[in-house]
């Protein structure tokens, strides 16, 4: 399975509300018409960010298919180019960014309806090769979040090798995705030992700063 992670950044002069409501809404839609879709979720800020400073995207979506093949089909579709015409009328797409991954999931004890998804931005160190960076995140850095109190889910996005491979950058080398039952259960956490350990560890892997982060509602609207 291949997941589509989209940034977005909402049109000049659309309020923070009316980016949300349309793309609930009228362009959930437009995406539920595409062909070979296993998942789609939207991730919505929330007014309460905890923790690192939060990037500049106003939204993360998700978007899972079977394979390769299957997003090619997608991308080669009438209902694609309704979609592209689509995130003009509420997307700045000049600011969008796109990252195809594979998922790792570490932990699954599902989410709660009134939870937060808290979401990472990572790059990777400069010295260090995708599949370096990948593997220590995955065997140093994961460990040490699993063990994070109040976690009920976790997941690393990691962006696909092809596209290395291929010559292509990605904006971020992966997404370090964890639920919790609330933003009260978030800043506990973070404030744990296991946070500290984990932030300590991240400094064999990710390059000098702290990570962006977004703290969000999930959304789950097909799959």
């Amino acid at each position: 399975m291949i997941t589509a992670i989209t940034l977005l950044k909402r049109k000049p002069g659309l309020s923070t509300d009316d980016f949300q409501a349309y793309w609930r809404t009228k362009h959930a839609a437009v995406i539920g018409t595409l062909p070979g879709i296993e998942r789609y979720t939207q991730s919505h800020p929330i007014n309460e960010q905890v923790g690192e400073s939060p990037p500049s995207w106003d939204g993360v979506a998700e978007l899972w298919a079977r394979d390769s093949q299957a997003f090619r089909e997608i991308g080669a579709s009438q209902a694609y180019r309704v979609v592209l015409q689509d995130e003009e009328n509420f997307l700045d797409r000049s600011a969008t960014a796109l990252v195809l991954t594979e998922a790792l999931l570490l932990r699954d004890g599902g989410g709660t309806p009134d939870g937060v998804k808290s979401i990472r931005f990572l790059k990777r160190r400069a010295d260090l090769s995708p599949e370096e960076f990948q593997a220590r995140w995955r065997d140093a850095y994961g460990p040490l979040v699993e063990a994070l109190p109040g976690l009920t889910r976790y997941v690393q996005y990691r962006a696909r090798l092809g596209g290395y491979q291929a010559g292509r950058e990605p904006v971020y080398d992966g997404f370090d995705v964890t639920w919790f039952g609330g933003v009260d259960r978030l800043r506990a956490a973070l404030a744990s030992p296991a946070a500290a350990a984990a932030r300590r560890a991240a400094a064999a892997f990710l390059a000098d700063g702290e990570p962006v982060g977004l703290v969000t509602h999930e959304l789950s609207l097909i799959g």
